[in-house]
């Protein structure tokens, strides 16, 4: 791994074939000695890049970001030129991430606050477990299309699914979608069939006060890939949004019944 500063407050790291836990140690040593921007090049999947790490630091990242990239995430911006693996902002509190590619699976698990922009399309189960904390809505945006279980047991913040690079006749998302849903928004441009959702959503028309939200939310995404906000509005959007606040309540509760003796 090669370290060199290329003017004041910005750095260069050649990764290659460096382990992962040296290129997350040198990253924070830069951070904690002030780094206002952080180059990474020639990553070949290294994990868990921009752990945890607090600031207005900027890490650019040239290559493959391995799994977890921006996990527990907490301000800074984290850019990647190239596809990104499973668990992008995985349980990230604030801050950004944009992907110029497409990403895997379970991306934005948890995530809290913040924003996560992918240029392409994603793998299985994306925005699992979204929930928000307190005063923040996190807000994930997919240009491209998604694979099944997509926004499965969500329960707070904002999912966007744009699908600008389907053919036609081609679905923008797979099985289960939205299964367990209890909190939060899905706005996915296009139609998605009915066979595809979990029972305990309904798929409404939007009204003003989405229109005004969707476009406030598509300004960062239409400047990280210079695509137009009305290029991306010419196409009908529809909202998902949970109608049970507890989808498997019953299940749970006749279960414990039987269990406890309650229920005979």
């Amino acid at each position: 791994m090669e370290v060199r500063q290329v003017s004041e407050g910005i750095y260069e790291v050649i990764c290659g074939t460096a382990h992962y836990k040296e290129v997350n140690k040198k990253i924070k040593e830069l951070v904690k000695k002030g780094a206002q921007k952080i180059i990474l090049k020639e990553v070949y999947g290294q994990r868990y890049i921009g752990t945890g790490i607090r600031g207005n630091v900027k890490i650019d990242i040239h290559g493959i970001a391995g799994n977890d990239l921006g996990i527990f995430l907490y301000g800074p911006e984290i850019e990647v030129f190239g596809n990104a693996q499973d668990g992008v902002g995985n349980t990230m509190m604030a801050g950004k991430i944009i992907v110029r590619g497409h990403a895997g699976d379970v991306c934005g698990y948890g995530m809290r606050g913040g924003k996560i922009y992918i240029e392409g399309d994603v793998g299985y189960r994306v925005g699992i477990h979204m929930k928000g904390y307190k005063d923040l809505i996190p807000t994930f945006i997919v240009g491209g299309k998604a694979g099944n279980f997509f926004g499965e047991y969500m329960a707070g913040g904002r999912l966007i699914l744009l699908g600008l690079d389907r053919k036609p006749g081609e679905d923008i998302v797979g099985d289960y979608c939205a299964t367990g849903m209890h909190g939060g928004v899905m706005y996915v441009r296009g139609e998605v069939p009915q066979r595809y959702l979990g029972k305990e959503v309904k798929v409404f028309e939007l009204n003003e006060e989405d229109m005004k939200i969707l476009r406030e939310e598509l300004k960062g995404f239409s400047e990280a890939f210079n695509i137009s906000v009305d290029e991306i509005l010419s196409e009908p959007f529809v909202k998902i949004v949970p109608v049970s606040a507890r989808p498997y309540g019953r299940m749970y509760a006749h279960r414990w019944g039987i269990a406890s003796g309650v229920i005979k």
